[in-house]
């Protein structure tokens, strides 16, 4: 027996092994080829370390979109939909799943059906409605369409649910109203689930192209996902300097993940416990 669990235990280190390089390497092709030439990206056979080591992709792709605004932008619009995203799915989350009102089951519904129309879809209607307000290539124009999501109540809805009900009753015996137990007692012990849905939030709205692209004409309010493909273009593909946007624009999302990765775990193993 003892032999079996160690024989099960190496093939579980093997296996885990092999699936973090195959995660792990092209990251750091990635990483090492941004600082080759132009003629060290494109070699056959490649090689995985420079020849010469240069910063000339980064130099180009500054000189050719404003990278820095444009990461300004993304910074400005992932941020501020997670944090409004955040506060009115956790909201309408503890209003479903603890409050009892007429045609909660019929709105949880239609909210839960959104999710199953591809944004294809409703990119025209979005569009003609911005265009309307005449929010089009604006911050406001950008965030409040993405302020809430069928995702997020849905997720929320289902943390609150497995809450303990003695908690939100010793409020009200304490004379609590409804908002406060929901920020004062219930949304702290919401945090792993908190953190997990602002990063999915953010890292969607941070990758996110057809959009932003969709929302913005101008380049003083493009985010780096429309950027990049902007430096694509149509005919030509500089492959070394579109390596080194891509690790720019990969690089903040990294380090959110290597600070947050505890809480979104600890969010995915805690959001199925029941009281």
């Amino acid at each position: 027996m003892i032999k079996k669990r160690s024989l099960g235990n190496i093939v579980g280190v093997i296996l885990t092994l092999f699936v973090a390089l195959t995660v792990v390497i092209p990251i750091l092709w990635l990483l090492v080829s941004s600082f080759k030439t132009d003629v060290g990206v494109i070699q056959y056979p490649p090689k995985f370390f420079p020849v010469e080591w240069t910063l000339n992709q980064f130099k180009y792709v500054t000189k050719s979109i404003p990278i820095f605004d444009m990461t300004k932008n993304t910074v400005i619009f992932a941020g501020a939909v997670t944090v409004l995203s955040v506060f009115f799915d956790s909201m309408a989350g503890y209003a479903f799943a603890r409050m009892n009102f007429r045609g909660s089951g019929v709105i949880f519904s239609i909210i839960l059906l959104t999710m199953m129309v591809p944004f294809q879809i409703i990119m025209t209607p979005l569009y003609i409605e911005v265009y309307k307000l005449n929010l089009l290539d604006t911050y406001l124009g950008l965030i409040l369409p993405r302020a809430t999501s069928a995702f997020g109540i849905y997720m929320m809805r289902s943390f609150f649910a497995g809450l303990p009900k003695s908690i939100e009753e010793s409020g009200r015996i304490d004379g609590m109203g409804e908002f406060r137990i929901y920020w004062s007692l219930m949304l702290p012990l919401c945090k792993p689930a908190i953190a997990s849905l602002g990063i999915f939030h953010f890292m969607n709205n941070w990758n996110d192209l057809l959009y932003p692209l969709m929302m913005t004409s101008s380049a003083d309010k493009r985010t780096l996902s429309a950027g990049l493909a902007v430096l694509v273009g149509n005919k030509v593909i500089k492959y070394g300097p579109t390596l080194a946007a891509t690790l720019i624009s990969l690089a903040p999302l990294l380090i959110l993940y290597i600070f947050c990765q505890k809480y979104f775990v600890e969010g995915i193993a805690t959001a199925g416990m029941k009281e």
